[in-house]
C-alpha cells in the first residue's frame, strides 16, 4: 500500500523520492518530529509502520517545542504550512488545501503535503538558518554581509534585554516576538562560525544538550535529589569540576577558578550576585542573614566616614556589593529588584509631575515639605511602600 502510494505521488504529483519524504499518519504529527522543508506523505493510521519506540523512561504525547499547536494535526498543520497550502490527493479523491480539509478526511486518507521552500519555512528549526545563510550569500544583503561576531556584540547585549523586559508581562506574543530576536543573534553567530568552519549550529545544540544531561544526573543518571536544595547543591558541584578541568590557557587572566567563565560583561548587579553564588557553593558563605545585615552595618559606616571621592567610590562598591549578597541569601534576583524598584519610582515620579501640573507648581520651587506631601500623595495613588532611595 505505502509503495503504492509513493509511487502514485512520483507520477502524478512530480515528487522526487531521491531527494527526499517523510511518511507519518496523521495521528502521529503531533508527537513526531517532521520538516516542512521536505515533503510529506500522510497515510491512513492503519497503513502507517508501527515505530520502534526507545528505552526512555520519559514519553511525552506531544513533540516538545510545537506542543502549544499540537492538540489536533490538522490545526498543527495549519499552523507551520498555512491554511491556503495544498493538500494534494493521493487516491480517488480531489485535492484539497489544509482550510478545507475536516480532519476525518486527514485521517481516513492518503495525503501529498507538498514542501516549503525558503522563507516560507518559517515555522521550521531549518527556517531561520536558512534565512540567514541567504542574508550572508553573495547577493544578499550589503550590510548583513559585512558583520561580524564583535560588530553583532551591541545587538546581542540589547535583544537579552528586550526579553528580560517582556518576561515580566509573562507569556505574551510579545515575548514570542522577543524570543525570536535573541535566537536571531545566536543563529548569526552560529553561521559565521560555520563560514570558518569552526562550528555550526547543531554544535551549538549538541553542546548545551550534552551540558544539561551532565549536571542533572538525577534525572539521567542515578544520583538521587529529592529537594531544590540537593539539585542546586549537585549543579555547582559539577559546576566546580568542570571549571577545575579547564586548562589555565582557557582560564580568564587574573580570575579566580571558581570564577571562570564569568562574563565580566553581565550588568554588575548580575556579576556580583553570580559570583557570590560560585563562592557560597564552595562553603564561602555567611552562616544566616544576621551575619551580613551586621557587614551591611560595618560598610555604612565606613562609607559615611570615607573623606576623598576615591575611598567614597571604594566603600559604596563595597556596600553595595553587601546589599547584593543579602538579597542572594533571600532568594531576591538584584538586578530585577532594583529594575522593578526603579520603574516603581518612575511611575510614581510620573504621578507626582502630574500632580504638579495639576495644582500650577514648578517641582524646582517647591520646599522639601511640599515635595514631601506630593510624593505622599503619589504613594497613595500607586500603592505600596516607596522603594530604597526614594524620598
Amino acid at each position: 500500500m505505502i509503495d503504492e502510494l509513493l509511487a502514485e505521488a512520483e507520477r502524478r504529483h512530480a515528487l522526487q523520492l531521491a531527494d527526499g519524504v517523510q511518511l507519518l499518519a496523521a495521528s502521529a504529527l503531533v508527537r513526531r518530529p517532521f520538516d516542512p522543508g521536505l515533503p510529506l506523505v500522510l497515510v491512513p493510521t492503519g497503513e502507517a509502520p508501527v515505530p520502534t519506540e526507545q528505552a526512555e523512561a520519559f514519553q511525552s504525547d506531544t513533540l516538545p517545542g510545537r506542543d502549544a499547536h499540537a492538540t489536533d494535526p490538522l490545526e498543527l498543520l495549519r499552523s507551520l504550512y498555512g491554511g491556503f497550502h495544498p493538500a494534494l490527493s493521493l487516491g480517488q479523491a480531489p485535492d484539497a488545501t489544509l482550510a478545507t480539509l475536516t480532519t476525518d478526511e486527514l485521517a481516513g486518507r492518503p495525503w501529498l503535503v507538498p514542501a516549503l521552500v525558503g522563507a516560507e519555512n518559517a515555522a521550521s528549526p531549518h527556517g531561520l538558518p536558512w534565512l540567514v545563510a541567504r542574508l550572508r550569500a553573495p547577493d544578499g544583503c550589503p550590510w548583513d554581509r559585512e558583520q561580524t561576531h564583535l560588530s553583532l556584540r551591541k545587538f546581542l547585549l540589547e535583544e537579552s534585554y528586550e526579553v528580560y523586559d517582556a518576561l515580566e508581562r509573562g507569556a505574551t506574543p510579545q515575548l514570542a516576538e522577543e524570543l525570536g530576536d535573541l535566537l536571531l543573534q545566536i543563529v548569526l553567530h552560529a553561521h559565521y562560525a560555520s563560514e570558518e568552519g569552526v562550528f555550526d549550529l547543531s554544535d551549538v545544540y549538541r553542546s548545551v544538550v550534552t551540558k544539561i544531561v551532565r549536571r542533572h544526573p538525577h534525572v539521567f543518571g542515578d544520583v538521587e535529589a529529592r529537594s531544590v536544595d540537593q539539585v542546586v547543591r549537585n549543579w555547582e558541584q559539577i559546576k566546580a569540576q568542570e571549571r577545575a578541568d579547564t586548562t589555565v590557557a582557557e582560564q580568564q587572566p587574573g580570575m579566580a577558578a571558581a570564577f571562570a567563565g564569568l562574563s565580566r560583561s553581565l550588568p554588575a548587579l548580575a556579576y556580583a550576585q553570580e559570583m557570590q553564588e560560585r563562592a557560597a557553593s564552595l562553603g564561602y558563605d555567611w552562616p544566616d542573614v544576621v551575619g551580613i545585615a551586621d557587614k551591611i552595618a560595618e560598610e555604612t559606616a565606613e562609607l559615611t566616614a570615607a573623606t576623598d571621592a576615591t575611598a567614597r567610590a571604594e566603600e559604596f562598591g563595597d556596600l553595595l556589593l553587601v546589599l547584593t549578597n543579602l538579597g542572594r541569601r533571600l532568594g531576591v534576583d538584584a538586578e530585577a529588584a532594583l529594575r522593578a524598584a526603579s520603574a516603581k519610582f518612575a511611575a510614581r515620579f510620573a504621578h507626582v509631575e502630574r500632580l504638579a501640573a495639576e495644582r500650577g507648581v514648578v517641582l524646582r520651587d517647591l520646599s522639601p515639605a511640599a515635595l514631601d506631601e506630593l510624593w505622599h500623595d503619589a504613594k497613595a495613588a500607586t500603592g505600596r511602600a516607596a522603594p530604597v532611595g526614594a524620598r
